[in-house]
């Protein structure tokens, strides 16, 4: 059985600002190319950037923040709204869940996952139809995820995806944290 990447013990329906990056299968460069230090997004890419959009008329809970297409994977800030406001948009702590929420069917019930696999889905079958592809795997299997934990990390975030074409070469291994190390010390000025 597949390991969950996720925090066990954590609601991802919980109002919060979670950083998202997403890898296509193989990190096929099929979303666009990085053109000087812009990214010229592909006919897939445009897809891509299509269902993102659309993602709040299907989730009114659901926020779109900042977004890029990269050629072989996206950045993303979806904010968890409570209701129809959300005063805080970071979470405070994880909350321990009671054992039945540890269930891996439980947590694919959830919003975050739902609203990912929900984009992953959508996408990949415009995407496929496109291509004349029917059923080819376009993502990677998972996503990796962030709990972003206060103002000054989502503008860390922030800035990393606007600098993400500029900067693709110089920081393409730090999906999961890119506010740590050289990047964060670069950009905390």
């Amino acid at each position: 059985m597949r390991r969950s990447i996720r925090l066990s013990t954590y609601d991802y329906s919980r109002p919060g600002v979670y950083f998202v990056t997403i890898l296509t299968h193989r990190r096929a460069p099929l979303l666009g190319a990085i053109v000087g230090s812009h990214m010229r997004e592909s006919a897939a890419g445009r897809i891509v950037r299509d269902v993102w959009e659309s993602l709040p008329g299907r989730y009114p809970t659901v926020r779109l923040d900042a977004f890029v297409v990269m050629p072989d994977h996206v950045h993303a800030v979806v904010v968890i709204a409570h209701g129809e406001s959300a005063e805080s948009p970071a979470p405070q702590s994880p909350r321990p869940a009671s054992d039945a929420q540890t269930d891996r069917t439980r947590r694919r019930r959830m919003l975050l996952p739902l609203v990912i696999g929900y984009w992953k889905a959508g996408a990949a079958r415009h995407i496929n139809r496109l291509r004349g592809t029917p059923g080819v795997p376009v993502w990677q299997r998972n996503y990796y995820e962030r709990i972003v934990r206060d103002q000054r990390e989502l503008g860390c975030v922030r800035r990393y995806i606007e600098s993400n074409p500029a900067q693709s070469r110089a920081y393409s291994n730090q999906y999961a944290r890119p506010c740590e190390g050289a990047y964060a010390a670069h950009t905390s000025k």
